[in-house]
């Protein structure tokens, strides 16, 4: 490209007076065409550009993935810290067994009472044969009268003692004949003790005689064990009521001689019906253990009525009957256990937690429990903690101070309580697992 020399001057107009200045060169440049600039479609980005492109954004991109992951850690931590949750949690509840309170032959079982049946409280589960109770009803009735009118007397023999000792001497001879007409009745009832002690021998010695006849068939083989079993028992049985029998013959003789003593005390009372004073005493003493006696006999019937309606078999509460074992036929005893009742209206949860869940842990805390039966979530609130971890109530108890020791995390029960109707339908039943979930704040 050429050159061009182009020298300047101030802009004066006069040059006459300005020093020779060294001319200073410009570059010439050549004009050039005005090109009008056109939008062109743009071309798609190669792989290589692309991934230029998503370098470029890394760093917004990462900024967005870090503040996602910190919410999620945060809510995370905020959700797990208000809340405890164990699968180590089942249904409790109570099982009330029933039992037989007097001995018997149990005669009837109601149709009803059945394993996994409900019965109702106040149901007639079963009866044992009330004829033996019946009786010895009967039996206290009769003495408590007698007594009763022992004691009507000798109130009334106070009040004739006092009124003059004329007619003394008429109520004294009066006794002697009571206490001889008692001597008739207690001799009557020891000869009925003797009667009964006879028959319960007799049964006894057929029993035994069967028992020793079973005992040597068992010894060859030829009869099963409980057939055997089932033979002593009776023979065990008669025993017994010979020992009973036994007993109720020395107690009639013993009523025979306090007859007998009633007798000679009667007859002191004739000689001796010529001092006022004394029988007048005499007289209030003996209301007084007429009274006793006669409440002594009232006992002894309310005992018997009580034996009475023990026959009757009642179901305490309402629930489900389990392990049922009474049968028709069955001889029973007191205390023997018949039959299980789960009342299914009255349970709880009973959660194991570990004991470094237990920091928030407090009584009134809501309560989430998700059945694994019927895959559905009750509400509660924890009603109380456990004393003691589950190892302390094991059989074997970890000894820690032996020197084999070895750090367990160990679990606490904690007792939950369902909210009012949560279980209406009674779903829950003692033994199911469930799920916990404790809100802490």
């Amino acid at each position: 490209m050429a050159q061009q020399t182009i020298e300047t001057y101030p802009a004066t107009g006069n040059t006459d007076h300005l020093p020779n200045r060294k001319p200073v060169e410009i570059p010439h440049r050549e004009p050039h065409s005005v090109i009008h600039e056109e939008k062109l479609p743009q071309a798609p980005l190669t792989p290589r550009q692309k991934i230029v492109e998503a370098v470029k954004r890394r760093p917004a991109i990462f900024a967005l993935a870090l503040v996602a992951v910190v919410a999620i850690v945060l809510g995370s931590w905020l959700y797990f810290s208000s809340y405890e949750e164990t699968d180590d949690a089942q249904v409790d509840g109570h099982l009330d067994p029933i039992s037989a309170r007097i001995s018997g032959t149990v005669v009837s079982v109601n149709p009803a009472v059945e394993d996994n049946h409900f019965v109702v409280a106040g149901t007639v589960l079963a009866e044992i044969d009330p004829a033996d109770y019946q009786a010895e009803v009967d039996r206290a009735r009769a003495e408590y009268q007698r007594l009763q009118a022992s004691a009507s007397a000798a109130q009334q023999d106070i009040t004739v003692t006092s009124s003059g000792s004329a007619g003394r001497l008429n109520l004294s001879q009066a006794a002697v004949h009571e206490a001889q007409d008692s001597i008739a009745s207690e001799r009557a009832a020891l000869d009925a003790a003797q009667a009964r002690l006879a028959q319960a021998e007799a049964s006894y010695s057929r029993a035994e005689a069967d028992r020793q006849r079973y005992e040597r068939l068992l010894a060859k083989h030829e009869i099963s064990q409980s057939e055997y079993d089932r033979i002593a028992t009776e023979s065990s049985t008669d025993r017994e009521a010979v020992n009973a029998a036994r007993a109720e013959l020395v107690t009639a003789q013993i009523r025979v001689t306090q007859a007998e003593s009633r007798l000679a005390e009667r007859k002191a009372d004739v000689l001796v019906a010529g001092s006022a004073p004394e029988q007048v005493k005499s007289s209030i003493a003996k209301a007084a253990a007429a009274v006793s006696e006669a409440d002594r006999a009232r006992a002894q019937l309310t005992t018997a009525e009580l034996n009475l309606s023990y026959s009757k078999i009642i179901a305490p509460v309402s629930g489900i009957i389990g392990r049922k074992v009474v049968e028709v036929g069955q001889r029973v005893q007191p205390g023997q256990q018949l039959l299980d009742i789960i009342p299914v209206d009255d349970v709880w949860v009973t959660a194991n937690f570990k004991e470094t869940q237990l920091k928030k842990m407090r009584p009134g805390q809501p309560v989430t429990i998700h059945l694994d039966s019927y895959d559905r979530d009750y509400h509660g609130q924890v009603d109380a903690i456990g004393g003691a971890t589950g190892s302390r109530f094991s059989l074997l108890p970890p000894e820690n101070a032996t020197g084999n020791y070895v750090k367990v995390v160990q679990r606490i029960p904690v007792r939950i309580l369902l909210s009012p109707g949560e279980n209406s339908d009674h779903l829950l039943r003692p033994g199911m697992s469930v799920e916990a979930h404790v809100k802490l704040r």
